[in-house]
C-alpha cells in the first residue's frame, strides 16, 4: 500500500505541475475583476487534472468496487461542464442541464438513488416512489452548494479535507477508506499548487473542480447511506457547513428579492475574509466550524438518539440562518450611511 500511495502522490504531482504548465500555454486562465480577490491570471484547470488523476487512482490501487470506479470515472464528465462553464460563461440553465446527464447516469445505470432517509424512534423514512427524483435534486443541491465555497484559495480544498476526515472516523469498511485516501491526496497536493507554495505554477480548483468534488462527495454519501453503514443524520452533519450555507443564502436572497443564482459577495468566506483580512483564519474557521458542528451532531447521536441529532441539526441551522440574515442587515445598513 505504501508503494501505491508513493506513485500515486508522484502522479498527482506530476499530472498538476505538467498540465498547470499547459493551461497557461493555452491561456486557460481566470481574468481578475472586481469581484474577484485574486489580481493575476490564473489557470482554473486544476479541479479538470485531478479529475484524470482519480481516474489514474483506479489503475494505481486496483480498486475492484465497480460502483467506487464508477464515481471517479462518471465524475470527469461533471468536471468537464465545470471547464465548458469557466470557458464559455454558461448561464444557470444550461449549466444545470449538463450537470443532469453524469448524475442521472449513476442514478438509473448504477443505481446508486437514495432509498431511505434512516431509522429515527422506530420510524423509518422510507423515500419509495420519491427516491429517484429526491436523489436527483439531493445531488444537485450538494453539488452547486460546493461551487459556493469556491471564492479564496484553499476554503473549498480545505472544507472538502474536513468532510474527507469525518467520513475517515466514521467509516469501517477499507474500501471506503482506500476510497477517501484517494480523493485527499491531490487535494493536499493541490494546495501547494492553490497557494503557488515553493514557486509552483498557481492553479485554481475552478468549476471543474468544485462541481467534481460535489459530486463524488454527493454519491459516496448516496452510498455509505444505503449499505446502511453510517446513519444518514451522520452523514448530513458531515457535510453540515455546506448545507447550512446554501440554504441560508439563498433563503436570505429570496427574502431581499435578489437573485440566487447570481454571483456576489455574500458568501460565508467573504464575510469572514472581509472581518479577518486572512485567507488563513478564513480557511482555519471554516474548517473548525464543519468539523464542531458535526461533533455536537454525533454526541447528540451518541448520547441521545438518532432523532435528537435531527432535532438539532434543524435548531442549528435556524440560528446559523438568523446570524447570517442579521448581519447581512447590518451590512446593508452600513453602506446606506
Amino acid at each position: 500500500m505504501i508503494n501505491e500511495i508513493l506513485i500515486y502522490s508522484i502522479v498527482s504531482f506530476l499530472g498538476l505541475f505538467i498540465f498547470s504548465k499547459i493551461s497557461y500555454k493555452l491561456n486557460l486562465l481566470d481574468i481578475p475583476n472586481k469581484r474577484k480577490k485574486h489580481s493575476e491570471s490564473t489557470a482554473y484547470t486544476g479541479g479538470l487534472i485531478i479529475s484524470f488523476i482519480y481516474i489514474a487512482s483506479i489503475l494505481i490501487f486496483n480498486v475492484k468496487n465497480q460502483t467506487l470506479n464508477s464515481i471517479l470515472t462518471i465524475g470527469l464528465l461533471i468536471s468537464i461542464v465545470g471547464f465548458i462553464d469557466d470557458k464559455y460563461q454558461l448561464g444557470i440553465s444550461g449549466k444545470l442541464s449538463l450537470q443532469i446527464i453524469p448524475i442521472i447516469y449513476l442514478i438509473i445505470i448504477e443505481s446508486l438513488n437514495l432509498t431511505q432517509l434512516g431509522s429515527y424512534n422506530n420510524f423509518n423514512l422510507e423515500l419509495n416512489s420519491f427516491s429517484m427524483p429526491f436523489t436527483l435534486l439531493a445531488a444537485m443541491f450538494l453539488i452547486n452548494a460546493f461551487n459556493y465555497f469556491d471564492g479564496l484559495d484553499g476554503t473549498l480544498s480545505f472544507t472538502v479535507i474536513s468532510v474527507i476526515i469525518i467520513l475517515y472516523f466514521l467509516s469501517s469498511d477499507q474500501n471506503i477508506k482506500l476510497f477517501l485516501v484517494i480523493l485527499l491526496l491531490p487535494l493536499l497536493i493541490f494546495l501547494f499548487f492553490n497557494f503557488s507554495i515553493f514557486k509552483l505554477p498557481k492553479l485554481f480548483l475552478g468549476d471543474s473542480g468544485s462541481l467534481l468534488l460535489g459530486f463524488i462527495i454527493s454519491f459516496i454519501l448516496i452510498y455509505l447511506a444505503n449499505k446502511n453503514w453510517i446513519h444518514p443524520i451522520l452523514l448530513a452533519w458531515s457535510i453540515v457547513i455546506f448545507v447550512y450555507e446554501f440554504l441560508s443564502i439563498n433563503l436570505i436572497r429570496i427574502g431581499a428579492k435578489k437573485d440566487p443564482f447570481k454571483a456576489g459577495q455574500d458568501h460565508l468566506h467573504h464575510i469572514l475574509f472581509e472581518n479577518t483580512k486572512s485567507i488563513f483564519l478564513t480557511n482555519l474557521y471554516i474548517f473548525s466550524m464543519n468539523i464542531i458542528l458535526f461533533m455536537i451532531g454525533y454526541f447528540s447521536f451518541l448520547l441521545i438518539s438518532p432523532l435528537a441529532s435531527l432535532i438539532v441539526f434543524v435548531l442549528f441551522f435556524i440560528i446559523f440562518l438568523i446570524l447570517r440574515n442579521k448581519y447581512s442587515k447590518k451590512k446593508v445598513k452600513i453602506k446606506i450611511n
